[in-house]
């Protein structure tokens, strides 16, 4: 029997499973599983509630602020307010102390405190079998009807909207897992600070990201790269839309520091790990109406392509300027920091 790798499920054999195990009927979804949504709508009366539930496998380090954080990322994708949440922490056994779990909680209360989000419970036990904490959290949101976004709905001729740059997650991760490595290889300390701190600035939250463009204008779709990069990001969005997609290499912009790291360990910044950014498309109509509130609000943000018709595929014009098909894997590029 063939094992599966690491990394996300295909999405043939994910929505396999998910078009067959659906459990009881409830005529209050509004969307349930499917692939690349990023959160579960639930019809509650004058509002929608979001519902969402996220591990974090990669990172040994800041683990209860990455879980926070990016469950929190995913409410705000359909246009939602996080305001509620809860996790099951699972502790290595022989390597884990009270001052790690104390950790823990603290960076939890503190991501929650940030983005106004209380904490509703959980669980927390030393598990049998793991190397590294896992910690899977479960977040809640609300939103007006009105407002809701989501992956699918992205439109043929939409702009295809990108804020800060990729790798933000997987530059901070690389810096935090690599860390003695890396003085060993020459960095300076310096450098190797500045990478850590991207977990904070940029930051990996784009709560702000999202609910200041779906304020400013009609945004159609909104999604949260993380697993598998901007690129299965991307693919995300044309399978879960049944569109395609046209993206321009040199218009996707990547932090210096980013560039260097995945050079060095010879990852492809496309396929890296990348909670912080965040995809959007929109009407070119509303377009500027986003740009200029990203602008007011002091996030950098780049149209990187247009969605296309179905039939027009995924493909990107590189930097040389040749066009190809735009290459994704559900396996991130970051999976390959622990076979070395």
């Amino acid at each position: 029997m063939t094992k599966l790798e690491p990394g996300k499920l295909s999405p043939e054999f994910l929505e396999k499973f998910l078009k067959k195990y659906r459990g009881a009927r409830d005529n209050r979804l509004v969307v349930g599983p499917k692939y690349g949504e990023d959160a579960a709508i639930i019809d509650d009366g004058n509002k929608y509630l979001v519902v969402k539930t996220d591990p974090i496998t990669f990172a040994t380090d800041a683990t209860g602020w990455y879980a926070v954080n990016v469950n929190a990322n995913d409410i705000a994708t359909r246009g939602a307010k996080p305001k509620w949440y809860q996790c099951t922490i699972l502790l290595p056994e022989k390597k884990t102390t009270k001052k790690i779990v104390e950790k823990i909680f603290q960076q939890t209360s503190e991501a929650c405190k940030q983005l106004g989000v209380a904490i509703t419970g959980g669980h927390t036990e030393v598990t049998y079998g793991l190397d590294r904490p896992i910690v899977v959290g479960s977040m809640l949101g609300e939103v007006e009807k009105s407002k809701l976004v989501t992956t699918c709905g992205a439109k043929v001729g939409d702009h295809i909207i990108l804020t800060k740059g990729i790798v933000i997650e997987g530059t901070s991760i690389i810096a935090r897992e690599k860390e003695c490595e890396l003085k060993t290889k020459g960095y300076s300390k310096k450098f190797i600070e500045s990478c850590k701190q991207f977990l904070y600035d940029p930051g990996i939250s784009v709560v702000k990201d999202a609910l200041s463009a779906n304020q400013a204008a009609k945004v159609n779709c909104m999604h949260d790269p993380t697993e598998g990069g901007i690129a299965n990001g991307l693919y995300e969005i044309a399978r879960a839309s049944g569109n395609g997609l046209l993206i321009y290499e040199n218009k996707i912009p990547i932090f210096d520091e980013s560039r260097v790291l995945c050079k060095e360990y010879s990852l492809n910044p496309l396929g890296a790990i990348t909670s912080g950014s965040l995809l959007l498309t929109a009407n070119p109509s509303e377009t500027k109406k986003i740009l200029q509130s990203y602008k007011n609000n002091g996030i950098p943000a780049s149209i990187i392509g247009q969605v296309e018709n179905k039939k027009y595929g995924m493909k990107i014009i590189s930097s040389d300027g040749k066009m190809k098909n735009l290459a994704h894997s559900e396996k991130d590029e970051i999976t390959k920091l622990f076979k070395l």
